[in-house]
Order: C-alpha cells, then structure tokens, then sequence
C-alpha cells in the first residue's frame, strides 16, 4: 500500500518518463511542462509533425522498454545562464526559466536515465516502485500554451496512474460508464439540445424536447420560490456601462463581457449577472421597513466571454441560463431569509435524490484586492453565514477559501459539481446606497442576498443528465408515452387514444412508420421514452 502523496510522486515521475519516450520516438519534439493531476498525468509538446491516438501505444511501448533503465532522479542545481544555454532551442523552457529568474527562485534539473528535465522535484525515491500494471496512456488533446488561446496550441498526452491495478481497472470501468452517460452524447442522441458553428460554440440551442424539461425544471423552482413569498421581476439583457461601474463589475470583469457600440456612440454590455439590474427595481421607490424584505426572482439569460478553450457541452457555455434570485433586507431578517432559501434548496435537490455538501466560500485575505469592499464588512458578512451554517447543525462543511464572489462570501451546496448557492452581500447595496426607512423614521442600509437554486440550467442538466443516464423520472419525460400502432389500419385507433392522453395532459408520440412492431420498440427504448404502448387488434 502506496503512502499518503507517495501516488503523486509516481505520477510526476511518470510525466517525466513519458517525456524521455517521446523524445526518443520523435527526437525535434519540444517538451513543455508536465504536472501531476487528479488520476494520472500529462505533458504537453510540441511535435513537428502531428501525431495520432494511435500513437500513444507506440509512446507506452517505448516508456515501459526505458523505465527499466531507470534508478532514481538527481538533483543539480543550475545558473539562469546554464539553463537557458541548455534549453537553447526551446522556448517554452526558457520562458519558464526566465520566470523563476525573476521571482527568485532556485533552477533545479532532474535527471534518470539519459533524460533531463527542468523540474522543481517531488519524484519517486526508486523507479523500482512504480508498479508495471498500474498505470497506461489514456488520450490526447489540444492545449494552448500556459492555457492561452493566442498562444501555440500544442499536444497534451494524458496518463492514468493509480496504486494497484485494480485501482486502475476500477477507474476504466468507471470512466466507461461515465461515456455511456455523457451529456453531449446523450443529448444528440435523445435530441435535446445542439450547437451550430453558425451561431458559434459555447451558445447551446434547444430543441422542444430539451425544452419542455427546461421549462419543468425552471416551472418547479418557482412553485417552491412562489411558496415563500418570492415575486417575478424582468430585466433586459444589455446594460450601459455605468451600472456596471457602479456595482464593480466593470473594473473587475471587463475583459470577460461582450460589448455593444451603438450608432450614436454609447457603450452598452450584455449582462454578465443580473443582480446589480434588480438592485434599480429595489431602489425605484422608498421602502419603508415594513415593506421588508423585498424577494425578486428571474429566470433569464446571462452571457460571458469565456475562452474556447474552457468551453465543454452545457457544463461550461458562453449564454447561461440562471434561475436567478436576490433578497434586500434588513440585517436582523439575514438569518430567517438563507433559511428561507436553504430550505428550497433541500427540497429541490431531494427530489431528484441528490445528497448534497455544502461548503462555506470565504475570502482569501491574501488576494484582498480582487474584492469589492472592506475587510470589516467581509469579516461581518462571513461572521453571519458561519453562524447560521452552524445553527443549521453542519458540522463537516467544506472550506473554500478564496471562493468567494467579489462582492460577498457564499453559500455552496456542491453534487457532482457546484450547484446552488447563497451569497450574502453587504457590499453592492452600500455601492448604490440601497437603504429602508426604519422604525425610527431614520435610514437603514440593507443587506442582499444572491441565491440560485440550480445555479445554470445548462450545467444543472449536464449533471441531471448524466445522474439519469438520459431516462429521466415521467414528470420530466419530453415524451411520456410512446404509441406503437402494429400496422396501418391500427393508426386511426392509434390517434384516438393519443387524442385521450393529450386531453390528460399527458405527453405521448405516435409512431407511424412502415417499420416492424420490433423495431419500433427498440426505438422507444433508446429514446428511454417512459412508457410504450402497442396497439393492434386485440387492443382495439
């Protein structure tokens, strides 16, 4: 049994061997960086001429000839002169080389056989301790250098490395699983959303089948919200510039929004977020404390510049779907509101029988300068949420420093991925000056809490589709029921029941092809329709 850590120094050590077998297989190659990551390991290169999947047999045959040959890895300190002389004809090498010149960092290579690579350490004390059957060559992508797309884009080789074969074996089961049920596989296949290169990636369109269970979802949210007081509000989706510079988003995200010129000149952007918007529909007439709080939800899209590169199916995409919500009240009422939403929350995701963790996103004092706002009103604010996540009897909450928004820490409640949240701000009030008329006739500023139940639709039916395999439970079916007429002269018996279901409510589909009853039936399981129904004489 592999030590705490001691799996993470196999893996870099690994990066380092797959490094020295491609270079050996494909001698101009430049070798870039190569760390260690959650199942394995990669490096990215950069090939003179492309290499295919089916190379990388060829690169673990060649790894698995060489790791005999290896012993250990020394260390030897260099000089920024030594190691650029060394690495001459590499520049991504020297820009890293010339990166730790200028912090101040010391310069160490690694050798193990005849490879050398720059390298701050952390490897196996014997190669004699990666297992041979452990470990194996997974795929290749493309990756842009330091993760830039106006940089180089190069070629990564991913690695899996576990402590046992089972491990691995375990893992390449599991990952098998996981492609049978992948969002954009089931998607296409289901027909629930697409992407155009016409419209451009990263903007997802909807199908009427995707969007009848958008529109469940997005429909059972509000009943719940409806149930404690929340009232419907809507925005446009572009902004002037000011507002933004208002709230702080400008100064903060301005490279992140898309833009609008208008003919006369004005710069308008497409909203990024929807809050500082509601914060206006708030500050429109005075509030008296009796009129405290003031719920507003919103279901609308929101839209980021996001590079290509971070664009995966629905769980990364340029126009978000936020079923979005925001409090104003009063300091005394912070507690009984993110109860209010928490209980939401709970409710929401039991039903589709998601055990949910929560973790308390705080700031990271170090990097105080990407927040809005003091250190006072942060402490205040994170003060609040940690005692109502104790109240509320979490005892193993995760800590996510320096997860916090910009302008508040938050509330996360994480599944497969970070899901919902609540967000307690003291920050965007005070920016525009948001105030209620207390009992005292005299004005209180107020506080506003951010809350999303599922966050982003999209990436919220990424995880559901995934979490369902595509068969979803029948109230969220796009079809519920499929008919199966045998023959021609059962469509018009056939009609008359789909007829009697849409009169229920009840979503149902004919299926009227020349094919046999057979193959209509594997059909309506692939599309993992709930409930089929076949129709012949008998039937009649």
């Amino acid at each position: 049994m592999l030590k705490i850590g001691e799996i993470d120094l196999i893996r870099h050590s690994l990066a380092h061997l797959m490094a020295a077998a491609v270079l050996e297989l494909y001698p101009n190659t430049k070798p870039t960086i190569g760390p260690v990551i959650s199942n394995g390991f990669y490096y990215d290169f950069e090939f003179k001429s492309s290499i295919k999947e089916e190379d990388l047999e060829k690169i673990e045959k060649k790894m698995r000839e060489i790791l005999p040959t290896w012993e250990k890895f020394e260390e030897k300190e260099m000089s920024a002169e030594e190691a650029k002389e060394f690495f001459k004809d590499n520049p991504y090498k020297i820009e890293l080389i010339e990166k730790l010149e200028k912090e101040g960092e010391k310069i160490t290579f690694y050798t193990s056989g005849n490879f050398i690579d720059l390298c701050k350490g952390g490897h196996i004390s014997s190669t004699k301790d990666i297992k041979d059957d452990s470990w194996k060559l997974e795929r290749m992508a493309g990756a842009y250098w330091r993760g830039d797309e106006k940089n180089k884009m190069l070629t990564r080789i991913y690695g899996l490395a576990f402590s046992s074969k089972k491990e691995l074996e375990d893992y390449l089961k599991q990952k098998e699983e996981a492609e049978k049920r992948d969002h954009k596989k089931l998607g296409k296949e289901l027909g629930l959303f697409l992407f155009s290169d016409l419209v451009g990636s990263g903007l997802p369109l909807w199908t009427p089948k995707g969007t009848i269970i958008r529109e469940l979802l997005n429909d059972y949210v509000w009943q719940l919200r409806k149930e404690k007081g929340f009232q419907k509000v809507t925005i446009p989706h572009i902004t002037k510039k000011d507002l933004y510079e208002i709230s702080g988003h400008w100064s903060k995200f301005a490279d992140e929004l898309f833009k609008i010129n208008t003919r006369e000149g004005h710069l308008f952007a497409m909203k990024p977020m929807n809050c500082p918007h509601h914060t206006q529909i708030f500050a429109n007439e005075q509030r008296s404390y009796r009129d405290m709080p003031q719920r507003y939800t919103e279901t609308t899209m929101v839209y980021r510049d996001e590079q290509s590169g971070e664009l995966s199916g629905l769980a990364r995409v340029r126009s978000i779907t936020q079923d979005d919500a925001h409090v104003f009240c009063r300091e005394n009422q912070i507690e009984n509101e993110v109860y209010l939403i928490w209980d939401i929350v709970d409710t929401f995701y039991k039903t589709f029988g998601f055990d949910l963790k929560v973790r308390f996103s705080s700031h990271d004092s170090n990097q105080f300068e990407k927040y809005l706002g003091t250190r006072d009103i942060w402490q205040k604010a994170e003060k609040e949420l940690i005692k109502i996540i104790k109240k509320r009897d979490i005892k193993n909450y995760i800590d996510g420093k320096g997860e916090a928004a910009m302008y508040g820490p938050k509330i996360d409640f994480i599944t497969e991925d970070s899901i919902g949240t609540i967000q307690l701000d003291f920050n965007m009030p005070n920016n525009f000056g948001l105030f209620c008329i207390n009992e005292k006739g005299k004005k209180e500023s107020v506080v506003m809490i951010h809350c999303a139940i599922m966050g982003s639709i999209e990436r919220f039916m990424s995880i559901l589709i995934e979490h369902y395999a595509g068969a979803f439970p029948l109230w969220l079916s796009p079809v519920q029921v499929k008919i199966l007429p045998i023959g021609e002269n059962h469509f018009e018996y056939a009609e008359d029941v789909f007829e009697k279901l849409k009169i229920a409510g009840i979503r149902a589909e004919i299926d009227e092809s020349n094919e046999t009853l057979g193959k209509k039936i594997r059909q309506a399981k692939t599309q993992k329709v709930p409930y089929f129904l076949v129709i012949g004489e008998k039937e009649k």
